[in-house]
């Protein structure tokens, strides 16, 4: 089965990079409750996807650049490869 997580060092480097150095700030910065940031931070909680996309939209980096896969089961997927592009667009291809 696949699965993902925040890579929070990564979090961390891009909001530190707005003036954001602690996930009190972070979470005032998105409005994600600090304790379930916290939770995730610490690999203990899987990001839903609205917390991802605030995530990405407050600090201008993509979905991808803030998850790693980590694939229990899949051959030749290496564990902590980044999943694939999320879109937010909702216009479908002809």
């Amino acid at each position: 089965m696949s699965s993902y997580r925040l890579r929070s060092a990564r979090l961390h480097e891009v909001a530190a990079a707005r003036g954001d150095h602690s996930n009190y700030a972070i979470a005032k910065r998105t409005g994600l409750n600090q304790t379930t940031l916290s939770r995730i931070c610490r690999g203990i909680a899987q990001p839903a996807t609205t917390t991802l996309l605030a995530l990405s939209s407050a600090y201008g980096v993509s979905v991808d650049e803030l998850i790693e896969r980590k694939n229990d089961d899949a051959p030749g997927v290496e564990p902590g490869a980044p999943v694939g592009p999320v879109s937010t667009s909702t216009s479908q291809q002809k």
